[in-house]
């Protein structure tokens, strides 16, 4: 068992939390909640030991193994993809090369009746001994599976890590975790740089393998499939429930109307007590109970109700003129770079206002077949855009098309006409930039707020044709289903790349599979398709 004991966090004169304390026990799968900025991925770095509190500790048992994936992690060398995995074993590879050169000494010494040569066969003994209770040397086939779980190619096994992008890097990281088989996984948006078949085969791994984990994630169907605790860190302090995700969101709506009755209550009796003293406070006969309520008062503790946004925003989009009735065709398409192809005879139409999936491994062409229909690849065969179709396009690198120089606001007032000027406060706020944000330039922002601040934009254009890359990687639960109502109440043609299944839950209703350089069509929702490609998934 793992104890965070009083643990507080203070820096800049702001508390960020004080006198938490709760216990990890084997086999608990922990959601750690709360709302950007509440201090999830400052109390995660502390349980891993990568940060120090101000106050409090942390007590671990002396063999437990705590393994830490942060949101943010880039690892170079020149091992290859699969040698990088292996060092997960590297304790035991170093106690496999000190039994052979043990051996080797043994073989080549005669002095069989000396001290040393009996220190040798201890050791060796010893290291044998250890070795065997952690398990056969031989981890290949493991190393292997997991890397396939989380999406490498056998192709892949001998590249360079340094090829790799910084999202498939991430894998590794979480590669070598998942095989040193550690006590507790402490995990930060591990989906981020996920596609949906290998989240689905995280979310089984993290089920079956028995080890207790704690995860911060903004992807409702994954925490809500994996844990079974859910921690809500809020002004400064947590509530534990054992429950997941579903069921806390019940407990907390029940919390929180006990919270604001009880405070309604206590406001009352100030507001009483606050009037008896006004009216009285100058009457000789009522001096000593003026006084008594005084007191009462001072020593009064004010009651709290825990932070929640009780504003319901329902956003849509301006109306656009309407597009032909097939706003997208591809016949026969090829698309790659240079002389590789990426996609072959790749044929399908899209019809005005339908709403479709493109899902797929990371590399087999998504986002390819997304720049060839923005017009930023060369196609050979048809890939043609319909009559009158007018574009809105949310990519990864959109955070970099906006005015540095611009503030928060201005940039979204700037774009926003009609009925939604009277509610931008609501909108950015919704999208998790408070007033303390409104006047910061556009050039001070982290990439997620960029990319938050993008799709705010986004959403105020009048545009018939709405294609979204991973619009929600950086989206809190609540921007998500704000983002989600607004896209079930657009009437345009829609295109998402996204590996949320939550969120595409509902909101298409065909999806594209991107696979072995081709595009297949499936006439169903997400839910139905998945379930289907989960009867081909290895474990």
């Amino acid at each position: 068992m793992i104890s965070v004991d009083t643990i507080t966090v203070e820096f800049g004169g702001r508390t960020l939390f004080k006198d938490i304390s709760f216990a990890v026990n084997d086999k608990d799968r922990i959601a750690l909640l709360g709302k950007n900025g509440a201090g999830k991925s400052t109390l995660l770095k502390i349980i891993a030991g990568a940060q120090k509190p101000t106050k409090g500790k942390i007590t671990t048992p002396n063999d437990a193994v705590i393994a830490y994936l942060p949101q943010h992690l880039i690892t170079e060398n020149k091992r290859s993809l699969f040698e990088e995995a292996s060092q997960a074993f590297s304790h035991l590879l170093d106690m496999q090369s000190e039994i052979d050169a043990i051996n080797h000494e043994l073989a080549v010494r005669t002095d069989y009746e000396s001290d040393d040569y009996y220190r040798l066969i201890d050791r060796m003994s010893e290291l044998s001994e250890k070795l065997y209770s952690l398990g056969e040397i031989n981890f290949d086939a493991e190393v292997e599976k997991i890397l396939i779980g989380l999406g490498f190619e056998r192709s892949d096994f001998q590249r360079p890590t340094e090829e790799f992008s910084g999202g498939w890097r991430m894998r590794i990281e979480l590669a070598k975790i998942l095989l040193r088989k550690p006590d507790l996984i402490l995990l930060d948006e591990p989906t981020n740089h996920l596609d949906i078949e290998s989240v689905q085969w995280l979310e089984e791994f993290l089920v079956n393998s028995g080890k207790a984990v704690i995860l911060i994630s903004h992807d409702r169907a994954f925490v809500d499939r994996i844990t079974s605790r859910t921690i809500e860190l809020t002004m400064g302090r947590i509530y534990d429930y054992k429950v997941n995700y579903s069921q806390y969101l019940e407990l907390r709506r029940d919390r929180r109307i006990h919270q604001q009755k009880a405070y309604d209550e206590q406001q009352k009796m100030i507001a009483e007590n606050q009037a008896f003293i006004e009216r009285f406070k100058g009457t000789y006969s009522k001096t000593l109970q003026v006084q008594s309520r005084v007191k009462m008062l001072e020593k009064l503790e004010i009651l709290e109700v825990d932070e929640e946004d009780t504003s319901h925003l329902r956003l849509r989009f301006p109306p656009a003129p309407r597009s032909g009735s097939y706003p997208l065709i591809a016949e026969d398409a090829i698309l790659g770079y240079d002389d590789y192809v990426v996609l072959n005879q790749a044929t399908f139409t899209i019809h005005q206002g339908e709403r479709v999936a493109f899902v797929g491994k990371n590399g087999e062409g998504k986002s390819t077949m997304i720049k060839a229909i923005m017009g930023e690849l060369p196609v050979k065969g048809k890939l043609a855009l319909g009559h009158n179709a007018l574009i809105g396009y949310f990519a990864q690198n959109a955070a970099s098309m906006m005015d540095d120089q611009l503030s928060v606001f201005q940039t979204i007032d700037d774009v926003a006409v009609g009925d939604i000027r009277t509610k931008i406060k609501d909108l950015l706020g919704a999208f998790m930039f408070g007033i303390e944000d409104w006047d910061k330039k556009v050039k001070v922002l982290s990439g997620g707020e960029r990319t938050r601040l993008a799709m705010i934009k986004l959403l105020l254009q009048p545009v018939n044709f709405l294609i979204l890359d991973e619009p929600t990687n950086h989206l809190d639960m609540r921007s998500k289903d704000i983002l989600k109502q607004a896209l079930l109440d657009y009437e345009g043609t829609l295109i998402l790349v996204s590996h949320d299944r939550d969120f595409l839950d509902g909101l298409v209703t065909k999806v594209y599979e991107f696979a072995h350089h081709r595009v297949s069509e499936h006439l169903e929702g997400i839910t139905e398709f998945l379930a289907n490609k989960k009867k081909q998934l290895v474990f």
